[in-house]
Parts: structure tokens; C-alpha cells; sequence
């Protein structure tokens, strides 16, 4: 039978993770990069960048490229793809954080 000392330090041990991976959760960064083929991936090219805090900020580089008039316009096929995959990140983190409070409610 446990003592009362090692449930505490056991409750103390699941507190301290789950807050590591809160705090890890409270900022996601994801980025899309491109290489050309053949290239090494090293050598890819940031095409855009999505960070979304937990409290709902957020902030966005979007892919550009020159129109034939010279004026900017998103490269929506690069655009398309980065959403797609913030969305996938953005899917993950919210079952990882609903796993971590299933966890936290059963206590």
C-alpha cells in the first residue's frame, strides 16, 4: 500500500509534467518551408510562418510573389498548404490539451 508521502510526491510528479506540457502548448509555431528538388533539406526556404499563443494571439507571415502588373499578391497554393497544415497542428494540440484535462479531471 502506497504511504501518504508517495502519493504526494507521485500527485507532485504528474503536476510537474502536465505543467511542462501546458507550458509547451502555450505557444505553437508552425512553418512551412520549400526546397527545390534534389536540394538538401538544410538549405529549405521559410514560405510562411503561423504563431498562435493559447490565449488566442496570434500572428502570420504569408507567402508573396510578384503579379505581371509588379504589385504583391499571396501565393495561394503555398498559403493553401500552410493552412492545412495549422490546422493539422492546430487539431493536435486541442486533443493533446483534452487528454491533459481528461487526466487532470480524474484526479
Amino acid at each position: 500500500m502506497a504511504t501518504s508521502t508517495e502519493i504526494k510526491e507521485a500527485l507532485k510528479n504528474v503536476s510537474d509534467q502536465l505543467a511542462k506540457y501546458v507550458n509547451d502548448a502555450a505557444t505553437m509555431t508552425v512553418e512551412t518551408s520549400y526546397v527545390e528538388m534534389g536540394a538538401k533539406v538544410e538549405n529549405a526556404t521559410l514560405a510562411a510562418r503561423t504563431v498562435i499563443k493559447l490565449d488566442g494571439d496570434s500572428s502570420s507571415i504569408l507567402p508573396m510573389k510578384k503579379a505581371a502588373d509588379g504589385s504583391l499578391v499571396v501565393d495561394t497554393t503555398i498559403y493553401d498548404m500552410h493552412q492545412q497544415n495549422v490546422q493539422a497542428a492546430s487539431s493536435y494540440r486541442a486533443a493533446i490539451l483534452e487528454s491533459l484535462l481528461g487526466v487532470l479531471r480524474s484526479q
